[in-house]
């Protein structure tokens, strides 16, 4: 147990985002899953998707690391949060994308980039 807690302090310490849920970023394997990384993918900055749908141990430590049962579960600059159901008040009041920035040392997103057709 003391392994996992340790495991995943270095991986919230390592990614200003980070999401524990189900699947990856590539495939996600719920739709809170995806429903998180499309939220997320809004706001251009980096973020990491850590999977511990198979990993009932991890799971359960993050479970009482968090005081909260289900996935996915979201840091932010070592930060819990929770889901998409605590950050879109956030994101809609403004508070979210001050977070964002703190985690990021003030920096803007990355822009985004278009391709021109025509």
């Amino acid at each position: 147990m003391a392994d996992f807690k340790e495991e995943i302090a270095r991986e919230i310490q390592s990614n200003p985002i980070l999401v524990y849920g189900k699947g990856t970023k590539d495939a996600p394997r719920c739709g809170f899953t995806l429903e998180t990384i499309e939220f997320f993918n809004r706001f251009g900055y980096p973020f990491e998707v850590i999977d511990v749908l198979e990993n009932q141990p991890k799971r359960e430590v993050l479970s009482e690391m968090t005081d909260w049962p289900t996935l996915p579960k979201v840091f932010i600059g070592g930060t819990f949060y929770g889901d998409t159901d605590i950050l879109e008040p956030m994101a809609a009041s403004g508070e979210l994308a001050a977070k964002l920035g703190e985690a990021f040392g003030g920096a803007p997103p990355a822009p985004k980039q278009t391709i021109n057709l025509h």
